[in-house]
């Protein structure tokens, strides 16, 4: 008797939280390679409550990015959608991964990563902003570069910018600009199952000064090639994660790196939740996602 096709929920928002500037790619390629190969796929918008959770094999957390403007009704979500069924990646890692203060933790494990310093009070902020000649200011927690600046350190707008982190009752990230990061050499690396498939590059995006370059979130995403060191770094990433969050090694992450004149080789984040894999870039690596996709749907007991 031929099993029935596994029902792949692909996670999405509503198509109006996506930008001209920043569509979702990866979905329509998702869609169109998970049913090629025989599964029940469709796109699933998180906040849709009209959703039966239940009657997929599996939910993959894609492109849900209004979640940080929505916090409380994300995180209860992946309540309900981890009671209902298999979610990928796993929501014990995801909830970690949406704080950045999970970085000291990678960095107390000896991942290396940019000196940071988590300010609560205006007086934190104001000591970390005068440690630098040039910092970046972001809450711990946020996506897309929302209310991420770079400025000079003695910038009144650096302050200004921390102090609104931290009067909305966040976290205020200070760390020192990398200057090959304002030169657009921020390097992506891709790992699905533990696996790295692509790099991508997608340029600088922050203008000094507080703003985004050309005034939009806008990615300029290209494949580029990964030295041996630098996959070997992810894949220490990866596995770090896993040690620390006690799961699964996560289905899929996208591992930020910048080497560094001061720092070397060094970790600027590890997205778990719902990065970009940009396939439209590097379709050779589709069949690996939808592999490690059927995999999980399948379950752990799968032969």
């Amino acid at each position: 008797m031929t099993p029935p096709a596994p029902r792949i929920g692909i996670v999405v928002t509503d198509a109006a939280a996506y930008s001209d500037e920043d569509p979702d790619h990866d979905t329509p390629i998702l869609l169109d390679a998970l049913r090629r190969r025989g599964a029940a796929a469709e796109a699933v918008v998180w906040h849709d409550n009209g959703v039966d959770l239940a009657s997929f094999d599996l939910l993959a957390i894609r492109s849900p990015w209004d979640y940080p403007e929505r916090p409380v009704e994300f995180q209860a979500w992946l309540d309900r959608a981890a009671a209902a069924t298999r979610v990928v990646n796993a929501p014990a890692t995801m909830r970690w991964n949406l704080d950045k203060h999970y970085l000291a933790d990678l960095e107390r494990v000896g991942i290396r990563v940019v000196p940071t310093a988590y300010a609560t009070s205006s007086a934190e902020a104001r000591d970390a902003l005068t440690a630098h000649p040039r910092v970046v200011v972001k809450p711990a927690v946020s996506a897309g570069a929302r209310d991420t600046g770079l400025f000079d350190g003695a910038d009144p707008r650096a302050l200004a910018l921390a102090e609104r982190i931290i009067d909305g009752g966040g976290t205020a990230m200070i760390q020192p600009e990398v200057p090959e990061l304002s030169r657009g050499w921020e390097k992506a690396l891709y790992l699905i199952d533990g696996v790295f498939t692509h790099a991508i590059s997608k340029g600088a995006l922050l203008e000094v000064g507080g703003g985004l370059i050309g005034g939009v979130y806008e990615e300029h995403p290209e494949q580029v090639p990964a030295h041996d060191d630098e996959v070997a770094f992810a894949t220490e990433v990866v596995r770090a994660v896993q040690s620390i969050t006690g799961g699964a090694l996560p289905l899929y992450a996208r591992v930020d790196t910048v080497r560094s004149r001061a720092y070397g080789l060094v970790l600027l984040e590890v997205e778990l939740v719902e990065p970009a894999l940009n396939l439209h870039v590097a379709p050779y690596a589709i069949d690996a996602v939808v592999d490690a996709l059927l995999r999980a749907a399948a379950g752990p007991d799968a032969p």
